[in-house]
């Protein structure tokens, strides 16, 4: 009879609402940007089921393969599938820790790893050509690839992070900054190629470093992420005027410089740490996406030495 109750009890829970509280303790906490990808994750499911919650007690390997389906069919990567899966896992996990439902593992049918990812990432000789590139009268395309180069100067710093550097958070010749993704925090030796591409921009009257945020009474995140999807844009067109071979976006900076280091046989460990990541297994992830060339010409020199 206490199983019964306990059953009926736990029925009373729904992901939906569950999903909506643990987003408002992230928001609390300060963590905005996991906060929008649990609300991104939490509209595409919304989606999925046509706005109709479900109960925790509910959530099984079905619905979650029908989910994923769902997903694929509408384009999005292996990748991109998996990013969702691993934030409604995180939040059944939660669920089950606090008690409001039993471990029936949803997710076990379903890809909740990381792909090795497609090259994004370009060699030295492409950075020096972005960099040389003659944009004179081109004033978008050209902000776009300083805060492409300045990135890359950076160690691959995210454009997040860029846009919220104070002037402050530069002092004696070094730059110090905490990543908004994992609050980790970093110090940069300044290089007068960055004092370069700074020097460019008037900021006056701002507390920010580099001219992303303008406007004091406009909210910094919309900001944010307007000038990020413009800066992309126009790298777009930098890419394809420069002839470099994929997609220019800053993320591709990020890779880029990871992938340099590596060419330089700089140890992983210290890659990781230049980049701040959490651990040398996501930097791994980075440099996956290696040119097979290199791996070719890496074969071609063992086998000619037999």
């Amino acid at each position: 009879m206490v199983m019964a109750n306990k059953k009926s009890e736990l029925q009373d829970y729904y992901l939906f609402n569950f999903m909506s509280s643990v987003m408002e303790r992230l928001k609390v906490m300060g963590r905005q940007r996991t906060f929008e990808t649990y609300a991104s994750t939490l509209k595409s499911f919304t989606a999925f089921r046509k706005n109709n919650d479900l109960a925790l007690s509910e959530m099984d390997s079905d619905i979650m393969m029908l989910y994923e389906a769902y997903l694929r069919n509408r384009g999005l990567t292996k990748n991109s599938t998996s990013f969702y899966m691993r934030i409604l896992r995180a939040v059944y996990n939660r669920a089950v820790e606090k008690e409001l439902t039993i471990q029936r593992n949803p997710f076990r049918h379903v890809y909740t790893g990381v792909d090795r990812s497609v090259k994004r990432a370009l060699p030295i000789d492409d950075i020096k050509r972005i960099k040389e590139l003659e944009l004179s009268g081109h004033r978008s395309m050209a902000f776009a690839r300083d805060m492409f180069l300045f990135s890359f100067y950076t160690r691959g710093m995210s454009f997040v992070d860029m846009a919220f550097l104070r002037k402050e958070d530069l002092r004696n010749g070094v730059l110090t900054y905490r990543r908004r993704k994992t609050g980790q925090r970093l110090s940069v030796k300044w290089e007068r190629c960055m004092e370069e591409i700074t020097g460019r921009y008037d900021t006056g009257g701002s507390k920010y470093l580099l001219p992303i945020i303008k406007c004091s009474d406009r909210d910094s995140r919309i900001q944010y992420q307007s000038a990020m999807c413009l800066v992309n844009r126009n790298l777009k067109s930098v890419g394809r005027m420069a002839g470099v071979p994929l997609p220019l976006t800053m993320y591709v900076a990020r890779h880029s410089w990871a992938t340099v280091a590596k060419s330089k046989n700089i140890p992983i460990s210290v890659i990781s740490e230049g980049m701040g990541h959490d651990s040398e297994r996501t930097t791994q992830i980075y440099l996956a996406s290696l040119d097979v060339s290199v791996i070719d010409r890496a074969n071609s020199l063992i086998l000619n030495s037999i």
